[in-house]
């Protein structure tokens, strides 16, 4: 734990950024693909995603709700959607 820590003091501070950045956007990115997909859900995955990042399994289930959708159906080509209906 002491040889962590000494490595973490000798982080510079745009290191550190960069790295609270990176974890930034893994973090929130099933809000971010809400987005892209046009989900209504999007502000409630978006406030999901604060807690759900402590947990690998909420986290993967956020995304997983965050892609899945009626816009992929917007997407398919016409002979699939007769096909699924």
């Amino acid at each position: 734990m002491t040889d962590f820590l000494t490595q973490l003091q000798s982080v510079s501070g745009l290191q550190l950024l960069l790295l609270s950045a990176l974890v930034a956007v893994v973090w929130f990115l099933p809000a971010g693909l809400a987005l892209l997909f046009n989900r209504k859900q999007a502000k409630l995955i978006a406030v999901a995603c604060v807690p759900a990042g402590l947990s690998l399994v909420a986290w993967s289930a956020l995304l997983v709700w965050s892609v899945t959708g009626r816009a992929v159906e917007k997407y398919l080509p016409a002979r699939v959607k007769k096909q699924l209906s």
